[in-house]
Parts: C-alpha cells; sequence; structure tokens
C-alpha cells in the first residue's frame, strides 16, 4: 500500500513545538538543540543498515563503478554538497560521486518545488547518465518524491544497485531500493520543514557512507587524509602537516620533498619512508590501483 504524504511522521505536528512562535530566541535554540540530539540516536538505530550499504558501495566501486546521489529539495542539495566535497576531500576524480537534483543546477540555489513529483523526469535523469556498475543512491526524507522513487525504478530496470535514504519507516523508497536506510527522526519543530531533523540525518548518513568508502578504498591512511589536493595555502600548509605525521620528519623536510612530489602527500610519505623516487612511489600507487596502505604494504615487501 503506497503511503500518502499527510501520514508521514515527518509531516505531522511537533507536540513540544506546538507554541513556536510564543517563544524566546534562547527558548527557540534551546528546543533546536534538543530536538538534534535526538537525531543521533536515531542514526545509531540505522547503522547495521548504513553498514551494509556503504559495503555494497565499496565493493561496487573497487569493480569500476561510480556513486549517484539523486533527491529533490534539500536531500538533492545535501547529495550534491557530499558528492562535490570528495575530490578535494580525497583526491578522486569529479566523476567518481555525483550529485543529482531535481530542477537541475538551479535548484541547487532556488527552490523548484514543483520538480519532486516528476517521476519522468528521475527516470530520464539517470538513464542519460549512469552505466553497468554504477550505484545510485535516493534521497528523500518522507520517502515518497515520485522524482526520487523514478529514479531509482530506472536504476533498478538498468540493474544497477540502489541505495534510499529517508526518514520514515516503511516508505515508499525503501520498498524499491535493494539497500533502505531508514531514520525517523519524528515530526520538525516548524512542522514538515525537513531541511532540520531531517536534513541533519541524511547528512550525517551520508558522510558515513562516503567517508567509509572512501576509507575503504585507500584514500585515507590511519587518520591521514593523504589524497587531500593542495589547491591554496591552507591546504599546501595541511599536506606539509601531513607528511609530517606519517612520517616524523621535520617541517622543512617535509616542504621540501613534498615540492619534489609536486604536491602530492602520498608519493612524498613513500619517498620518505622508503627512500625512493618520485618515479618508484607513483608506479607502487598505480599498482595498487592507487590505493596508499596497499602501496605501503607493497613497498615494505620490497625492501
Amino acid at each position: 500500500m503506497v503511503q500518502q504524504v499527510n501520514q508521514t511522521v515527518t509531516e505531522q505536528r511537533n507536540a513540544k513545538s506546538s507554541h513556536l512562535d510564543r517563544l524566546t530566541v534562547r527558548e527557540i535554540v534551546t528546543l533546536m538543540n534538543e530536538e538534534d540530539q535526538t537525531v543521533a540516536v536515531s542514526v545509531n538505530g540505522a547503522l547495521p543498515q548504513i553498514s551494509d550499504a556503504a559495503e555494497a558501495v565499496v565493493e561496487a566501486m573497487t569493480r569500476g563503478g561510480r556513486l549517484f546521489y539523486i533527491g529533490a529539495g534539500t536531500s538533492g542539495r545535501l547529495g550534491v554538497l557530499d558528492a562535490s566535497e570528495c575530490p578535494p576531500t580525497f583526491g578522486v576524480e569529479p566523476e567518481l560521486v555525483n550529485g543529482i537534483i531535481a530542477g537541475g543546477e538551479i535548484a541547487i540555489r532556488a527552490a523548484v518545488e514543483n520538480a519532486e513529483d516528476d517521476e519522468a523526469a528521475g527516470v530520464r535523469a539517470i538513464a542519460d547518465v549512469v552505466r553497468a556498475g554504477d550505484v545510485v543512491v535516493g534521497i528523500t526524507a518522507s520517502g515518497t518524491a515520485p522524482y526520487v522513487i523514478g529514479a531509482i525504478r530506472e536504476a533498478n530496470r538498468l540493474g544497477l544497485l540502489t541505495i534510499g535514504i529517508s526518514c520514515n519507516r516503511d516508505t515508499q523508497l525503501s520498498a524499491v531500493v535493494k539497500y533502505p536506510i531508514e531514520v525517523p527522526v519524528g515530526p520538525e519543530i516548524i512542522t514538515g520543514s525537513t531541511r532540520l531533523k531531517a536534513g541533519t540525518a541524511q547528512k550525517m548518513v551520508l558522510n558515513m557512507i562516503s567517508t567509509t568508502v572512501m576509507i575503504q578504498m585507500g584514500k585515507v591512511y590511519g587518520n591521514l587524509m593523504v589524497n587531500v589536493q593542495a589547491t591554496n595555502k591552507k591546504l599546501r600548509d595541511r599536506t606539509v602537516r601531513i607528511i609530517q605525521e606519517a612520517t616524523g620528519t621535520n617541517e622543512e623536510t617535509a616542504r621540501r620533498v613534498g615540492m619534489e612530489a609536486k604536491g602530492d602527500a602520498r608519493v612524498a610519505i613513500l619517498m620518505l619512508m622508503f627512500n625512493v623516487s618520485r618515479e618508484k612511489a607513483l608506479d607502487a600507487l598505480v599498482q595498487v590501483n592507487d590505493h596508499f596502505g596497499n602501496a605501503v604494504k607493497q613497498l615494505e615487501q620490497a625492501q
């Protein structure tokens, strides 16, 4: 049975905020903070589902698949945000993680409210960009957005791995994906404003999926962001600190070898750890598909 929008918990009124417009500023922010504290508890309840989904994404991407987030409104913007942060953080190609939002790029900055009702547009959005082996993650707080449901159905038809992130129980989205993730956060303090707790929950889940996947794919060493792209002064300085932390060398050496490695912290670390040339460090990374931890193991075994 298809769940109606007005039956979803995210659309119900929150008794704690029934007199929200009469509260003082301090009372409003206190209530918001109290409600936000329940989000992490809700996410905790979904950890088994999040783990299963993340493991499936790792497997697919290890085989050459790409990751696509698709959503409308706040959900779509959060997907675009997570996708856009993967290249600078983990040094991956921009095409590896992608965000698609109903209404197109203009919807990132301005509301295109009717876009989420266009199921056919969701079908087209996926059909136009995916290929065999890709993963499609549908994001909709209510779990009912036709645009997202259409996209997931098309992805299923094409034989792709599908994941759904919603903030209600037993949603329409969960019924059509292989890996459903439900984080029921309850009614918002402003009725139906799912940019609040639901948005926070979705952001947390997306952080977990993308970060876990990148760690498993060797884009992190220990807890160091070795694949960071040094595109400004702050990040160039961070790269030097990462090289120092990973190798125990001093700042002067880290900066010099970092320059020899052309700003690639991974290469600089390998050069210092194993006293090898830039070319040999690069070759080690190529041989293990840029998995930094495996490159370390390979060079250890070669010594």
